[in-house]
């Protein structure tokens, strides 16, 4: 195996879902310096956790995968120690982070990556980034920030149904139907929870499943697709929500 200089994970939709949920909370609340040093040490924690997943996942070069995870989890800690002397509240996301990545772990070890329970407890640890974000810029433990963690896992989840409706699951036609009920599923909850206009930032996706889904596509579409929808869900969501 020809090892690489720099391990970074080769997920791409983990990139939007790191950066938009904490951009929403970081926008939802006041934006300040102390994000910058919040957010180096999220996006360095995901950076970490994708060579220690590997390293349960291979039985080659183990040694290699954990040197990577020791090298982003230091520097994670490292950048995590002012906003936790800032704001110490941020202690109490440790608890349900650390429990929903161990769900990740068990799928990761049983070579169940794929599954629809792996992909809800991954989109809900970056969800409470969004939270965290939050926090740190002012806000309290308040709805605003459960309707930023219910929004960001709702459309991130939108998006791990329709890839899966055209990629690994395009000639399943029920993984069509399930992704294009789920959207419509989705288009009803802000108005369930009283906030009626955060229903926008879902009309891209719903479009994109009914148009799209089932159909075969080039992953550079899909790519700059769900490009555009995080981008449009980020400013409408960041726009109108309470």
């Amino acid at each position: 195996m020809k090892q690489r200089k720099i391990v970074i994970p080769h997920e791409h939709g983990g990139w939007a879902m790191i950066s938009v949920p904490f951009l929403l909370g970081m926008f939802a609340a006041e934006a300040q310096g102390m994000h910058l040093a919040m957010f180096a040490a999220w996006l360095l924690l995901y950076l970490s956790s994708y060579p220690f997943l590997q390293s349960i996942k291979r039985s080659a070069n183990k040694s290699y995968w954990i040197k990577w995870g020791s090298l982003y989890g230091a520097a994670a800690l490292v950048c995590l120690i002012p906003p936790l002397i800032d704001t110490p509240l941020l202690f109490y996301f440790g608890i349900p982070l650390c429990l929903l990545l161990l769900v990740n772990v068990w799928h990761t070890k049983h070579k169940a990556e794929r599954a629809l329970v792996n992909d809800m407890c991954a989109i809900l640890i970056f969800s409470f980034g969004g939270a965290a974000a939050y926090l740190l810029g002012g806000g309290g433990w308040d709805r605003t920030m459960a309707a930023i963690v219910l929004l960001s896992f709702l459309y991130f989840m939108g998006s791990a149904f329709f890839v899966k409706s055209v990629f690994r699951e395009r000639m399943n036609k029920r993984w069509t139907t399930y992704a294009r009920a789920y959207h419509l599923i989705v288009l009803a909850v802000p108005w369930a929870i009283g906030l009626p206009w955060l229903t926008l930032p879902f009309v891209f996706s719903a479009v994109r499943a009914f148009v799209y889904g089932g159909k075969a596509m080039r992953p550079m579409k899909v790519g700059i697709i769900e490009i555009v929808g995080s981008v449009q869900f980020l400013a409408l969501s960041a726009l109108l929500i309470e």
